[in-house]
C-alpha cells in the first residue's frame, strides 16, 4: 500500500502532528508514504517524495507545515483532474490523504468520484466543518488570538482607548466567540449576528458612564453591520476556490465609532499571526489521534471518509457529510458574549 499524504489552505498549528502521526502508523502496518508538496499544485506537477519516520521525527510539536501548502484548485485548472490521475498513477499511488478546510476536502470528494481512493483529516481554524466538534489548530489559534485581546487592555486602559481586534472567521464566529470571551472583551462580533453599530456604542458610552474609560471591541473579519448588504473587503480578489479576501471591517468601526462616541479609537488587524506558532499541547494530541485513525481508515478499506472528534472521540464521518453544511454559532452560544458588555 503506497500512501500520498498532502496539506491544502490554510496553514495551522497541528498539520504537522498529523503528519508524523500518519507515517509513524504506515510504517508499522508496512505502507510507504509518500509528501506531496504544496498541496494540490504538487499533484498537478508531480512533485512528491517519501516520507520515513527520521523524516518526520518530532516535528509534532512544530508549527506549519513541512509539506508546504496553497490554496490550488485542481478543477481551476486546465486537465487538472487527469493531472493529478496521471501522478497518482506514475508514483503507484493507492490512496489519498487529504489534510483542509472545506475547499480541500471538496476537492477531495470529486477527486473520489473520478476514482481516486480518499481519506480526510478536516483543518480549519474557523471550526466551520460540520463533521468535528473541533478541528486541529482551532484552539491554538484561540489561545493566540486571546492572548493578544488580554494584552490590550493595558494598552487600552492606559490610553482610554476604545480598542477593536479584527479576528479571522468568513462565515462563522467560533474563533473570535471565543477568543474574545477568553481575553476579556467587552464586545463581541459575528458573521452569523449582524450589528447595530448604534448598540455597539451604547456599550461603549454605558461603560464611560461608569468610570470605565476603555472598550475592547473583538470582531469576525466576516461581520456585516445590519445596514450593509457586502461584506467588508480589501479588494475584489478571490481564490481558486471563488473566496474573497476579508478584511476591513475594523477600520470601519475604528472610523464610526470615534464619530459617534468621540472617544479615541483604534484598529488591530490580527492577520496571519493567528496561524503562526507551535501547536499547543490539544493540538499537538488530537493532530496526532487523527493521523493514527486516518490509517487505520486505510486498514480498514473504508475510503471516502474522514477522521474526526465529536466528542472525546475520534470516529469516521463521509467526506460528503462533512463538506456538506457549513457550523456556525449558535444563538444560545452567542448570548454568552453579553456577559462582558454589561460590566
Amino acid at each position: 500500500m503506497r500512501i500520498a499524504v498532502m496539506t491544502g489552505g490554510g496553514d495551522c498549528p497541528g498539520l504537522n502532528a498529523v503528519i508524523q502521526a500518519i507515517v509513524t502508523r504506515a510504517t508499522e502496518y508496512g505502507y510507504e508514504v509518500l509528501g506531496v508538496q504544496v498541496g494540490y499544485l504538487g499533484l498537478l506537477n508531480g512533485n512528491v517524495k517519501p516520507l520515513s519516520l527520521e523524516d518526520v521525527e518530532g516535528i509534532y510539536s512544530i508549527g506549519g507545515t513541512v509539506l508546504g501548502t496553497s490554496r490550488t484548485n485542481p478543477f481551476k485548472t486546465k486537465d487538472g483532474p487527469q493531472k493529478v490521475l496521471d501522478t497518482i498513477k506514475k508514483f503507484g499511488i493507492d490512496v489519498l490523504i487529504a489534510i483542509g478546510g472545506d475547499d480541500t476536502l471538496r476537492a477531495a470528494y470529486e477527486l473520489s468520484k473520478q476514482g481516486l481512493p480518499t481519506i480526510g483529516v478536516p483543518k480549519t481554524i474557523d471550526n466551520d466543518l460540520s463533521a468535528t466538534d473541533y478541528s486541529v489548530g482551532f484552539l491554538t489559534a484561540v489561545d493566540t488570538a486571546a492572548d493578544a485581546i488580554s494584552r490590550l487592555h493595558t494598552t487600552a486602559k492606559s490610553h482610554q482607548r476604545v480598542m477593536i481586534v479584527e479576528i479571522m472567521g468568513r462565515y462563522a464566529g467560533w474563533l473570535t466567540l471565543m477568543a474574545g470571551m477568553a481575553g476579556g472583551a467587552h464586545v463581541i462580533l459575528i458573521p452569523e449576528q449582524p450589528f447595530d453599530i448604534e448598540s455597539v456604542c451604547e456599550v461603549i458610552n454605558r461603560r464611560q458612564a461608569k468610570g470605565k474609560t476603555y472598550t475592547i471591541v473583538a470582531v469576525a473579519e466576516g461581520a456585516k453591520p445590519k445596514k450593509l448588504e457586502d461584506f467588508v473587503t480589501l479588494s475584489e480578489e478571490r481564490d481558486e476556490y471563488g473566496n474573497v479576501r476579508l478584511s476591513g471591517i475594523a477600520q470601519v468601526l475604528e472610523k464610526e465609532i470615534a464619530k459617534r462616541t468621540g472617544k479615541e479609537t483604534r484598529s488591530v488587524v490580527l492577520g496571519h499571526v493567528q496561524r503562526g506558532g507551535p501547536p499547543n499541547s490539544f493540538d499537538r494530541i488530537l493532530g496526532l489521534r487523527l493521523g493514527l485513525f486516518a490509517v487505520d481508515l486505510i486498514k480498514q478499506g473504508k475510503f471516502g471518509y474522514a477522521a474526526s472528534l465529536q466528542g472525546t472521540k475520534i470516529v469516521a464521518v463521509k467526506i460528503e457529510d462533512a463538506i456538506g453544511k457549513l457550523r456556525t454559532v449558535s444563538e444560545e452560544l452567542f448570548d454568552l458574549t453579553k456577559l462582558f458588555s454589561m460590566v
